[in-house]
């Protein structure tokens, strides 16, 4: 069971705070670590794999240190966000270089079969310098398994993709889990969290703001309350029917939008209510489109709830 603790750890640059007063716990199976962009995914990514030194606290390996730790580095593969890769060579010499690096008893038969397992032998004779970002995407993740680690770290694996690369990283990775793996990918999209891990961290802004199945982060989404723009024939009419339904917790005038903003605490009831209750009072709807959907809102109030 080979599990990263990350405890009451802080990362700054110069008076910039990139992680602050972050715990978590990365255990086998597949995590998803879920913020949006500039929250600080990549830094902790980064103290995880033992290239960033933590400021404050403490990063481990079942319970050893990792920065400045190479025994650590031997179970750790790492798929960074950033392409620090070598477009002289090809795919195939790319790989066999970080074999040779970690000093494999047979690098050859390393490198082949990390790029069988992505699928890239068609391509490992190809200059890198002219794969497609998802070509890329699946060399970089080739380099990271060659030495079969029990830590794979993933920053944003799935930029560059086309449906069927995706489709088949995310059946890679939850098989890697099932096998027992530890296994952590970051994303700003919820949707491809929600398709892969078990278990979801979320930060906002450096620090901590869920944990848990993502079933239950994706209730707490849900219940949150929802912000929707409102046209209609005759808004004030449409205004004082919604006031007093309890589906809505406050209602203004747009004057700029000519539109009604509706904060929603009951989004089901709300969705239900609002038609009929445009249909009772003889005002038509124009226009109903939420106002507060960004991935940011949504953490936001995460922090707050």
């Amino acid at each position: 069971m080979t599990t990263i603790h990350i405890s009451k750890t802080s990362r700054w640059f110069g008076n910039v705070v990139a992680v602050n007063d972050v715990t978590m716990d990365i255990s086998p199976g597949v995590t998803g670590l879920l913020g949006p962009n500039g929250a600080g995914k990549s830094t902790l990514i980064h103290m995880m794999s033992g290239f960033l030194a933590p400021s404050a606290g403490a990063v481990t390996l079942d319970d050893r240190p990792i920065w400045r730790n190479p025994e650590a580095y031997r179970q750790i593969g790492l798929v960074p966000e950033r392409e620090g890769m070598y477009d002289y060579l090809t795919g195939g010499e790319f790989v066999l270089a970080n074999a040779e690096l970690h000093g494999l008893p047979d690098p050859g038969a390393a490198a082949r079969a990390a790029l069988e397992t992505v699928e890239m032998t068609g391509a490992a004779d190809r200059r890198v310098s002219t794969y497609s970002k998802g070509m890329r995407q699946r060399v970089k993740m080739a380099s990271a398994l060659v030495h079969q680690p029990s830590v794979l770290l993933l920053d944003e694996p799935f930029n560059g993709m086309d449906p069927r690369q995706r489709m088949h990283l995310m059946e890679l990775l939850r098989r890697m889990g099932e096998e027992g793996r530890t296994v952590l990918f970051s994303s700003h999209i919820l949707e491809e969290v929600e398709q892969l891990a078990s278990h979801i961290e979320v930060v906002v802004a450096g620090r901590h703001a869920a944990s848990g199945d993502y079933r239950r982060i994706r209730r707490l989404m849900t219940d949150r309350p929802h912000r929707y723009l409102v046209r209609s024939s005759d808004d004030r009419a449409l205004a004082a029917a919604l006031i007093a339904d309890p589906s809505t917790s406050g209602i203004e005038f747009d004057t700029a939008e000519n539109a009604l903003r509706v904060q929603a605490v009951d989004f089901l009831r709300f969705t239900t209510r609002l038609p009929l209750l445009a249909r009772e009072h003889g005002v038509r709807l124009f226009t109903v489109s939420p106002s507060d959907e960004s991935l940011e809102s949504v953490f936001s109030y995460l922090v707050s709830a």
